[in-house]
């Protein structure tokens, strides 16, 4: 697994990775509320907005920390968005995206250098 610094989780399965909030990221937001996300064959570059999550906190962004195209999207935090909270790491993801390029993986976080920024 490889993480950002904004606490998102990506996993890698071939050319295909699966992207959802941390457990830490779960409960900075508190209950959440509302989940938005892309539709399969959106594209996105490195940055670009690709879901919202809204808790009773606040609202917050999730950018693109890589470059491809979504394959698939998580439905079932669509519909029952308290989901992120009860397995954020595992079950609520967000959605695959086909990567553009595998190696870019490699500028993002491992798990250590993730548990030392929330530290």
């Amino acid at each position: 697994m490889k993480f950002t610094e904004d606490h998102e989780w990506l996993n890698l399965e071939g050319e295909v990775v699966t992207v959802g909030i941390t457990i830490h990221a779960a409960e900075q937001l508190g209950d959440v509320v509302f989940v938005e996300l892309p539709e399969a064959g959106d594209e996105f570059q490195v940055g670009a907005e690709i879901a919202t999550i809204e808790s009773v906190k606040a609202a917050s962004e999730i950018n693109a920390a890589v470059a491809g195209e979504i394959v698939e999207v998580n439905d079932a935090i669509v519909a029952n968005p308290a989901l992120v909270n009860e397995d954020p790491e595992g079950e609520a993801w967000f959605f695959k995206m086909k990567l553009e390029d595998v190696a870019a993986l490699d500028d993002l976080l491992d798990e250590d250098a993730y548990k030392a920024l929330i530290d």
